[in-house]
């Protein structure tokens, strides 16, 4: 079996799926390398996994959230500069057959995340 990295945004404040969110994937190490990219669906979710097969490996990886387009325009009444802009989340993943699931659930005030399934 070999494994996969996906995550998905939801608007905890909107109650809905985070649509037109970018967001990038980069290794992190000595010599940290952008890896893709991605603007998420309707339904808060990249078309396809950020990584598998072959690419899919054990490392440590960031995720940049950009989100601060987005909480300016669903969220007139924000302060310049918003409270949360680009949001990044350092992780590690050690079993290359596995599902790493990286959601990230947000508001213009507060993010929490977890490792999903």
């Amino acid at each position: 079996m070999s494994g996969q990295l996906t995550t998905h945004v939801l608007d905890t404040a909107r109650g809905c799926p985070a649509a037109g969110i970018a967001i990038r994937l980069h290794a992190v190490g000595p010599y940290p390398r952008h890896i893709c990219s991605l603007v998420t669906n309707s339904d808060g979710r990249g078309d396809a996994p950020l990584l598998e097969g072959g690419a899919f490996a054990a490392g440590r990886y960031e995720l940049v959230f950009s989100l601060g387009t987005y909480f300016a325009l669903h969220f007139a009444a924000l302060p310049d500069p918003p409270f949360l802009d680009d949001i990044v989340i350092r992780f590690g993943i050690s079993a290359s057959d596995q599902h790493y699931h990286v959601p990230l659930l947000v508001s213009p005030y507060g993010y929490s995340t977890y490792r999903g399934s």
